[in-house]
């Protein structure tokens, strides 16, 4: 098999258990809720504690996977991500829980963008699409089968087997990368960046920690607003710190590159409002409407069974229309389709709900497989590993805040009522998500007409334009 065949299916591994692990603990927060005695908005903290461990490490990962070797960085995520799984099956509390999701947590902050740093360094770019396509479709089937999955475990058996199903997708995980995949090393390594890691680190976590609680009362207003003031402290100060040095953990320069910028700053946007469903739905249909776990799953895995068909067309539908005509109206009926959601009532006929959640699912996929690849169009191979960590960085954190921003909404809408909220503060809800994530338009809006002709082998016809615009943006190669 060539390598843009059998890299990205190996890396699929540790991507499926990482969208298993997501999908099938969203559809049993409710069960779990009750099993440790907590209001079911206030599990959203399993959740949000997973993306605040993988904000503080991601900065880290790049670095490790120069330093070491991808492949040695990459097994090692694996096998801690495995462990910590095999620590939240174990878990009777939720403290317990969530220090065992910070562990998961510090595991998937280099599995996956180091598995994808291991992808765009073995495959070439005319291949990068076909070849990224080919690695989210394995990874797909963890969202489609999370859902019904997890309301099977839930339902019939300890909700704690939705964690340790993990560990024998990881043992063949880990062994596979040995076998087949080759390491990856740079020539040079840059001196590490211990100040801006701290700084950023500190900087993240603290800011998402004290958002989440300032949003969703989950602890005193006084703890939460002083944590998130330390958190953008801390960020301002690793701002100043990168322009300073050399060798920055997280090149904010890189910024400069518009493709980069684009798929960075609209895809956090689109992402605020579609990484929230897989928390809010489940509990829309388990807590408003009273379904089981087990039909909640059966209905919401429809969202990913749309995602699932679509990524083989992706690559043609941007060689036909285009990077920047595609994200504009993509992510406009994506953000109509998760605004119907909020009409859904417990007499709503399930293929009406299987068909909205399937189209819906085919629109968020073309938009996350076209803002992923869009990412690495303009970016040399020596910053790879710092484009691949600032990339699944902005992602994880933009969806941290989407779970924070949902479950608060809830809250407001439900008028405090965080134990049974009606049925209409999710469907208010869902508008109003759909309404941010639509706002991603206008960022895509401003990308040149050719944005990611490299990628996509479209041809354009170029406009001549004054001689100060058309000099090659940063760390964009020469030949380019």
């Amino acid at each position: 098999m060539p390598r843009h065949v059998v890299v990205p299916l190996i890396i699929a591994f540790a991507m499926f258990m990482q969208t298993l692990d997501s999908t099938i603990l969203s559809t049993s927060i409710p069960a779990i809720a009750r099993a440790l005695d907590e209001p079911p908005l206030r599990l959203h903290l399993a959740v949000t504690s997973y993306m605040l461990s993988l904000a503080g490490f991601l900065p880290l990962s790049g670095w490790l996977a120069d330093r070491f070797g991808a492949r040695r960085v990459f097994r090692s995520a694996i096998l801690i991500f495995t462990l910590a799984s095999m620590a939240c099956g174990f878990s009777d509390s939720l403290l317990m829980l969530l220090a065992a999701r910070v562990c998961q947590g510090l595991g998937g902050a280099m599995m996956v963008p180091v598995g994808r740093l291991i992808l765009v360094r073995s495959v070439a770019k005319t291949e990068l699409i076909k070849a990224m396509t080919l690695m989210s479709m394995p990874a797909l089937v963890g969202p489609i089968v999370g859902p019904p999955l997890g309301g099977l475990i839930t339902t019939f058996a300890s909700w704690q087997w939705i964690f340790w199903v993990n560990v024998p997708i990881g043992i063949v995980g880990w062994v596979m990368v040995g076998i087949f995949i080759e390491e990856t090393r740079v020539e040079s390594v840059k001196a590490f960046d211990l100040r801006g890691f701290i700084f950023s680190g500190i900087g993240l976590s603290a800011a998402l920690f004290g958002f989440d609680g300032a949003t969703t009362e989950s602890f005193p207003p006084a703890v939460s607003y002083s944590v998130l003031g330390v958190g953008v402290v801390f960020l301002v100060l690793y701002a100043r710190h990168a322009r300073r040095v050399a060798n920055p953990i997280l090149d904010l320069k890189l910024l400069r590159v518009p493709t980069l910028r684009a798929s960075i700053g609209g895809g956090s946007v689109f992402r605020i409002g579609i990484g929230a469903i897989p928390f809010l739905m489940p509990l829309f249909m388990q807590v408003g409407f009273g379904y089981s776990p087990l039909q909640s799953g059966l209905i919401t895995f429809a969202a990913s069974a749309g995602a699932f068909g679509i990524r083989g067309f992706s690559a043609r539908v941007l060689a036909r229309f285009g990077y920047r005509n595609v994200l504009i109206w993509d992510v406009l009926i994506a953000g109509v389709f998760l605004a119907s959601y909020g009409l859904f009532r417990a007499d709503t006929p399930v293929v009406v709900m299987l068909a909205l959640l399937a189209a819906g699912g085919v629109f968020r996929s073309l938009g996350f497989s076209s803002i992923n690849t869009l990412a690495f169009a303009d970016i040399e191979p020596a910053h790879m590993s710092q484009a691949t960590s600032f990339t699944f960085m902005a992602q994880r954190l933009s969806m941290t805040v989407g779970v924070a921003l949902s479950a608060f909404l809830v809250h407001v809408f439900a008028g405090g009522a965080a134990d049974h909220p009606p049925v209409s503060a999710f469907a208010e809800t869902f508008v109003v998500i759909a309404i941010i994530s639509s706002l991603s338009s206008f960022v895509f809006y401003r990308l040149s007409p050719d944005a990611g002709a490299s990628l996509s082998g479209r041809p354009v016809a170029h406009v001549e334009r004054p001689a100060a615009e058309s000099e090659p943006p940063p760390h964009r190669e020469a030949a380019e």
